[in-house]
């Protein structure tokens, strides 16, 4: 099976702390790239039959797209794909550019699963990291997406100025209750060459300490597992069955291809990425070409098993010639319960590790 990430550049303005490849484009240049990336699409299918049962729109802010350009685009993947009939297929989406018509549209065209970049419910925090929406629409929006999907996702930053944790509670609450069925609770990372790296540059104290976001962190989890979100990634959280089964592949190394400025592909161990620049992008150059060797899938595989639920496989090690049990930090996990035991030949780590995890990874690493 194959997963098919879109990656759709666009905003209506850049958020603060944004380091992605995005930004305010005309519409001139949108529908240029629209067309070059159906062009992309319809050729990788030539050369490549396999069965797609999923399909990730992400971005940028896919939900500026019309509804005529979307149909566009999701018409050239199921023409030129066979997908598979339990297909997931998600859009990312702002609150302010969600509106009934392209609802209607997405339920209309197979979409099955929305992404809300939420962020906060704290209006002063919004307008801090230069969102378009305000607490009250975020709130509306949710409540009508949830007439036309069940599958609802919300992200969540955990680290915005003057928010508690009561308060970050109360914000996951209402976000319960208007529908979401997922939730992504990220912390806040300080990127390179964004207005948010000048403003801590400016002020060291602007953002809380970790061990005050820790703390929120925990109690999150505590929160979600109560109201029966089970954490199937260290930032990500869902009701039984509305867990994102395209990201999933990321993390268990399953073939995807993306398609769109920067976007990445992994297919038989070869890894590769479209262009940076939208006049590399127009000329289908790629950034990026690998192939993994040994090394390197051991060390994915178990820098990605110890994020997620699904752990590491110790057979799969084995025939990449590492035996992680001769590992003398392995034994001591085990011992110690950091890692736990889930049948003969998997394992996983402690969810009470999950925030001192890079060190038990690095450990882990031949």
């Amino acid at each position: 099976m194959l997963g098919i990430y879109v990656h759709l550049p666009f905003c209506e303005s850049k958020c603060n702390y944004c380091a992605f490849n995005s930004f305010v484009a005309s519409e001139e240049e949108r529908e240029k790239y629209l067309n070059v990336l159906i062009e992309d699409i319809s050729f990788f299918a030539k050369t490549n039959k396999r069965i797609v049962d999923t399909i990730y729109f992400g971005g940028g802010t896919p939900s500026l797209l019309s509804a005529n350009q979307f149909e566009r685009l999701i018409n050239v993947i199921k023409n030129s794909y066979k997908l598979h009939k339990n297909c997931e297929i998600t859009l990312e989406a702002n609150p302010n550019s969600l509106n009934e018509e392209k609802l209607n549209c997405y339920r209309n065209n197979g979409v099955n699963r929305l992404s809300i970049g939420v962020q906060s419910l704290n209006d002063e925090s919004l307008k801090f990291i230069g969102r378009r929406h305000n607490s009250t629409e975020a709130i509306e929006k949710i409540k009508l997406a949830k007439k036309y999907f069940n599958n609802i996702s919300c992200d969540l930053l955990i680290g915005l100025p003057t928010i508690c944790c009561d308060e970050y509670i109360k914000t996951v609450k209402k976000l319960i209750d208007a529908g979401a069925t997922h939730i992504s609770s990220y912390m806040l990372q300080v990127e390179d060459n964004t207005p948010l790296k000048n403003m801590v540059k400016q002020n060291p104290n602007l953002l809380p300490c970790d061990d005050e976001c820790a703390e929120i962190y925990d109690k999150v989890v505590e929160f979600l597992e109560k109201n029966k979100f089970h954490r199937y990634e260290i930032s990500n959280f869902a009701r039984k069955g509305f867990e994102s089964r395209h990201n999933i592949k990321y993390w268990t190394n399953k073939p995807y291809i993306g398609f769109g400025l920067s976007a990445h592909s992994y297919i038989d161990g070869k890894r590769w990425a479209c262009g940076e620049r939208l006049v590399d992008f127009y000329k289908h150059k790629r950034t990026m070409e690998e192939v993994l060797g040994e090394r390197e899938k051991i060390e994915e595989h178990i820098m990605l098993g110890l994020r997620c639920f699904k752990g590491i496989d110790i057979l799969y090690l084995k025939k990449l010639n590492y035996y992680i049990e001769k590992n003398q930090f392995y034994n001591q996990y085990i011992g110690s319960n950091v890692l736990i035991k889930k049948g003969k030949n998997r394992v996983i780590l402690n969810p009470k590790y999950y925030e001192v995890n890079n060190l038990i990874i690095t450990n882990l690493m031949p």
